[in-house]
């Protein structure tokens, strides 16, 4: 156990030792939407979830959690508002699904939704605007997952998606909708309760690989982006204070599987811009650990770093904050988050918001972020969890 202790005390090392340097090769995939935090109890911790305690939105983050929940079954809505403080009509929505078949396995299922809302379209045309119609830009995905425990502490899990976007403005060109598949794998450890500092206390640590699939194109093939194909690792230390208190510290590091863009120069040498290597998605995973041009600093760069704490009163009220960081070349998302959660008889009410430290606009900076999850089966399971 002093192992893992130390392991945890690494991780948090490197929030303060995750260096940026400067490039303005920032990295850009398809279907960006699938890494927006969906839940309100992840988003008040920082926006991690992959080393915390199973809830209803583990499909999420992390699949192989779901074999450890203390219920058989469980149902989740979340609702978060996008670019609330210029339009009120861009949203993601998400329901998860979840049921333990027995002990040892589990399956959940989810559907996440994501519109940019009715946009007006017009054209000039001999001096008069003509009215071109409303469009509604949308993407979704659907989610299946299947989960095993291996041991009283460790659990597996693999997950499909079904991806579907339809940004295309209608022309006319080719205006279909594009469709892809992607794949997660996903590992859990919860450690069963010892002492730490006279403390009962629960380890846990967590691994998930998301979206692993092939390039989506939206122009016949001649331009395909990668998917947002992400690692995450966590770990946290859950300390029972007492039979009605506990306290939960969570660190966090994402990067995304998705090769650094590579310059482009114009004719007289001088570089233009940055575009996506054309290479397959297997190739870009590999790829992306050491393709950087400034080296390891620069591949570090690549990496966010998100700490969380929550405080827990006898499963009824909950307490959280959080703080995320990425480097200023990178992306530059700096922000501080902070959360609340109570319970009403079976209904959990998760609520967050979050506070940019970045000198760039965060699309969630003054938005609330929603979630219900539904306990449909309160009698809990056998399960070796805390």
């Amino acid at each position: 156990m002093k192992s893992f202790f130390l392991l945890f005390v690494f991780l948090i090392f490197n929030c303060f030792c995750v260096l940026g340097q400067k490039s303005n090769r920032v990295i850009t995939t398809a279907v960006p939407f699938l890494t927006i935090t969906s839940d309100a109890r992840a988003s008040g911790m920082g926006d991690l979830g992959v080393a915390t305690s199973p809830d209803n939105y583990s499909q999420n983050w992390n699949p192989a959690k779901y074999v450890f929940a203390s219920t058989e079954k469980g149902l989740g809505l979340s609702y978060t508002p996008y670019l609330s403080n210029l339009v009120d009509d861009v949203f993601l929505g998400n329901i998860f699904y979840y049921n333990k078949i027995d002990d040892r396995s589990s399956w959940a299922a989810s559907l996440r939704y994501f519109t940019l809302g009715d946009i007006q379209f017009n054209e000039l045309i001999g001096g008069t605007i003509v009215d071109l119609g409303m469009q509604r830009p949308t993407e979704l995905t659907l989610d299946f997952s299947y989960a095993l425990k291996l041991s009283a502490t460790f659990s597996t899990a693999v997950a499909g998606r079904f991806i579907y976007s339809d940004l295309k403005i209608e022309t006319d060109g080719d205006t279909s909708a594009r469709g892809t598949l992607g794949v997660d794998i996903a590992a859990f450890y919860q450690s069963l309760p010892f002492e730490m500092l006279n403390v009962s206390t629960v380890f846990r640590s967590g691994m998930n690989v998301s979206n692993i699939g092939p390039r989506l194109s939206y122009d016949m093939g001649l331009q395909k982006s990668f998917l947002p194909t992400n690692l995450r690792l966590g770990t946290g230390l859950e300390f029972l204070l007492d039979s009605q208190n506990s306290i939960g510290v969570y660190n966090e590091l994402s990067k995304l599987l998705v090769p650094t863009p590579v310059a482009v120069y114009d004719s007289e040498q001088n570089i233009s811009g940055y575009r996506q290597p054309d290479i397959d998605f297997i190739s870009g995973i590999f790829r992306s650990f050491s393709d950087a041009p400034n080296g390891l600093r620069e591949e570090f760069s690549e990496v966010t770093v998100a700490v969380g704490i929550e405080y827990r009163f006898e499963d009824t009220f909950s307490l959280r904050t959080g703080y995320f960081t990425e480097s200023m070349d990178k992306g530059s998302r700096r922000f501080l988050t902070m959360g609340t959660g109570f319970k009403l008889d079976f209904i959990d009410i998760d609520l967050s918001y979050l506070f940019s430290t970045s000198s760039v606009r965060n699309p969630l900076e003054n938005t609330i972020r929603f979630s219900l999850a539904l306990k449909l089966d309160q009698s809990p399971t056998p399960s070796t969890s805390n």
